[in-house]
């Protein structure tokens, strides 16, 4: 698999874009801003989103790209695969003719540019590599995804905290070679992290202890002005037979 990492911020500034992935150019985990980086070429060849959480900082892109490529998904639209609750409020809340036009029903209901496929927590889904829904905590219904084609396997952690069923999957499997993982706060902010649902370098590395595989771990989600801080934190209390990467926009990794 052929991973390019788009947006893994936790926020936006010049330079900074949010949480967008793109495996093998056809397919994206998450739609944050980053999806604005791509040329229009490089939109009109993906055909899958897979969207972890309703949250905006990964969906803000889905309606901008479908307006974008309208004419070119006339004959085979964008499938965005998502949890039934991230269904319902995209539908409610951005595609609902007033804040955005509803494309799962243009240019008709019969044939729209734009699918949404509902997946639940263990469905398993193959529009090249494998790619399963695994459940995780956050503040909304939020999932992971695990990527696999022979001799790969990539995990995608979405935003989540402390929980044991992302764990549980993954031990599992036989093997596990990249994973995408946040770290949302600094350790001076825990308190702040647990109220938000995400990681922070000490909740991070706990629940890594529940995790018998060591991949490389690309590190995202990091607030802006905080990320120096935020990945030492993670390298320090992570020293011991972890192999850590910081992600960084347009980086490009071979799983």
């Amino acid at each position: 698999m052929k991973l390019r990492v788009l947006g893994c911020s936790g926020g936006i500034g010049h330079g900074l874009h949010t949480s967008s992935y793109l495996i093998d150019n056809e397919i994206l985990l998450d739609a944050g801003s980053g999806v604005g980086e791509l040329t229009l070429d490089e939109m009109r060849q993906i055909r899958h989103v897979f969207i972890s959480h309703s949250h905006m900082d990964h969906v803000l892109s889905i309606p901008l790209l479908v307006d974008t490529l309208f004419s070119d998904l006339l004959n085979q639209p964008l499938q965005v695969y998502a949890r039934r609750e991230t269904i319902h409020t995209l539908k409610q809340h951005v595609f609902n003719w007033q804040l955005w036009p509803d494309f799962t029903e243009l240019p008709d209901k019969l044939s729209p540019v734009l699918e949404f496929i509902e997946m639940n927590p263990g469905d398993v889904v193959t529009p090249g590599p494998s790619v399963e829904m695994v459940d995780v905590n956050h503040s909304v219904p939020a999932a992971a995804f695990i990527l696999r084609s022979p001799g790969s396997t990539l995990v995608y952690s979405g935003d989540t905290t402390t929980n044991d069923s992302l764990w549980a999957r993954l031990n599992q499997l036989d093997e596990v070679n990249f994973m995408i993982i946040e770290a949302a706060f600094a350790e001076e902010e825990i308190e702040l992290a647990r109220l938000a649902r995400h990681y922070c370098p000490s909740l991070l590395a706990a629940d890594l202890q529940k995790l018998r595989h060591r991949p490389l771990l690309g590190i995202s989600h990091l607030k802006p002005g905080a990320e120096a801080q935020i990945f030492q934190q993670c390298s320090e209390l992570l020293a011991d037979g972890y192999n850590l990467c910081q992600l960084a926009d347009n980086a490009r990794f071979q799983i």
